[in-house]
């Protein structure tokens, strides 16, 4: 229910707040679109091109037999060992790497 008033408790920091967030907004749109307004020819041929799909491709099965090595080879899954700090990065990095392989399959 606080979130409610909060406009009418607080105006100058609600409003304040609404103006940082509009401009965050802003600037991720324009850093967003600007690859679309300059084609570089490295995107088109590495990225969203015919090769990109083998690119990305391998980079997949790379980073799934190499996490799968690493992480099959901890044979003590406590809080302690550093199998989820392993396990974490193998989360981010595979889904950036499955994110570039869908971004050049469906590009094309």
């Amino acid at each position: 229910m606080d979130m409610f008033t909060l406009p009418f408790l607080h105006p100058a920091e609600f409003f304040i707040s609404l103006a940082i967030g509009g401009a965050f907004v802003y600037v991720f749109q324009k850093a967003a679109m600007s690859s679309e307004q300059r084609e570089t020819p490295w995107v088109r041929r590495f990225v969203t091109g015919p090769n990109g799909k083998v690119l990305w491709g391998v980079a997949w099965l790379v980073w799934a037999v190499g996490f799968g090595l690493l992480l099959g080879t901890f044979t003590d899954k406590t809080a302690e060992s550093p199998y989820g700090a392993v396990g974490l990065v193998a989360l981010f990095s595979g889904f950036f790497v499955m994110m570039g392989f869908i971004w050049a399959t469906i590009g094309e």
